[in-house]
């Protein structure tokens, strides 16, 4: 005797295409759902007394006075780093170790004030700290390209390693700085170049503007950037077509590194008070992957998906420091991993779509209750 299978009631199916307004519209009303649900979360913790004001008190931390210029300094350090790790990812290497590459960046422009300080002109200083960061930043990122290219080695664990490896490196190294025991260096007498433009801050957005410019054009308009797609669509595809796949990734990893680098150079150069210290990346070379990612791999679409991140970022501890929450940098992570959440489940239905289907006998009662 043969039972009839019995169809699902929930069908999930692959999109085979969906206009690209369409795509965006969908991640919008997942970012106005995340704001909607922060809303709600501060409503919660404030015990009823705060849905409105959470929103007035985001944009009062975000653009209120000065602090606009603190916020333009996160969204191009953020944007930096995120720039980054583009191009590795549009290759499938999973660089996951842009936090150290920073760190790294940081730490030469650190070495070259500390013994260089004082010793040469104020404008060849901050030459011989970028040229060091570059350098130093391109290193880290190619160790573990060249053993990936080599011998095939994870590039994802290698990577995250590298992270640890840099840290406390840096620390050993201010242990050496400071040997009174208090593990910080305070702020270094030279290499500030944050006010060149009137505006402390405003040289690194004009900097990470240019980059971002000149990183759209490559990855759009170059060969190199070509031979970035092929070789992440398919490496045998790519080996067939006659690109070198090893090359490829050493040069792109040698670039992430180099970009890396110039974010450290950032944090420590263009800060009105520039000093080193092991957290002073803050996490984004991690955020920097998401970002990456929502903004599909695209340096001007970045642009927007940083300053929504910076901007829930500093909003967010605005708001939970004038409603006394508790602990600002939790609150900001809760916030911040809403829009994550919500904008990353909204991928789903970018990408599938969910059929219901009802049984035949269902579907006659309804058309028959419609018709009455």
């Amino acid at each position: 005797m043969h039972t009839k299978k019995r169809e699902p009631f929930i069908h999930i199916m692959k999109r085979a295409d969906m206009p690209a307004w369409k795509m965006w519209l969908i991640r919008a009303v997942a970012v106005l759902i995340a704001f909607l649900v922060s809303g709600l979360v501060c409503l919660i913790l404030t015990k009823g007394q705060h849905f409105g004001g959470f929103y007035s008190e985001m944009i009062k931390g975000a653009f209120h006075g000065t602090r606009i210029y603190s916020l333009l300094q996160s969204w191009a350090m953020l944007l930096c780093v995120s720039l980054a790790v583009t191009p590795a990812f549009k290759m499938k290497f999973w660089n996951i170790g842009a936090e150290g590459q920073t760190l790294m960046g940081a730490f030469a422009s650190a070495i070259v004030i500390w013994y260089l300080g004082g010793k040469v002109a104020g404008s060849l200083l901050i030459i011989i700290m970028l040229l060091v960061s570059l350098v130093f930043g391109a290193i880290w990122g190619v160790i573990p390209a060249l053993l990936k290219a080599k011998w095939n080695t994870n590039e994802t664990l290698f990577t995250l390693m590298m992270n640890y490896i840099a840290t406390h490196l840096v620390l050993f190294t201010i242990n050496q700085w400071a040997p009174d025991g208090s593990s910080k260096i305070g702020i270094l007498k030279y290499g500030s170049f944050s006010s060149i433009l009137g505006q402390k801050y405003i040289i690194n957005v004009v900097i990470v503007t240019v980059l971002t410019a000149i990183v759209f054009v490559y990855l759009r308009f170059s060969k190199h950037g070509y031979e970035l797609d092929v070789v992440g669509e398919s490496v045998n595809t790519a080996k067939y077509v006659g690109i070198n796949v090893k090359k490829v990734i050493i040069r792109t990893m040698i670039l992430s590194g180099a970009i890396c680098g110039i974010a450290g150079f950032l944090l420590v150069g263009g800060s009105p008070t520039p000093t080193l210290n092991a957290d002073l990346v803050g996490g984004r070379g991690f955020t920097a992957i998401l970002v990456s990612w929502l903004s599909q791999f695209n340096p001007i679409i970045m642009i927007f998906v940083t300053f929504l991140v910076v901007f829930m970022q500093r909003g967010s501890s605005q708001a939970a420091s004038t409603f006394n929450i508790g602990d600002s940098e939790a609150f900001n992570g809760v916030i911040v991993g809403i829009f994550f959440l919500l904008v990353i489940a909204s991928e789903f239905f970018v990408r599938y779509k969910v059929v219901i289907k009802l049984k035949k006998d269902k579907i006659k009662a309804v058309r028959e209750g419609g018709a009455k």
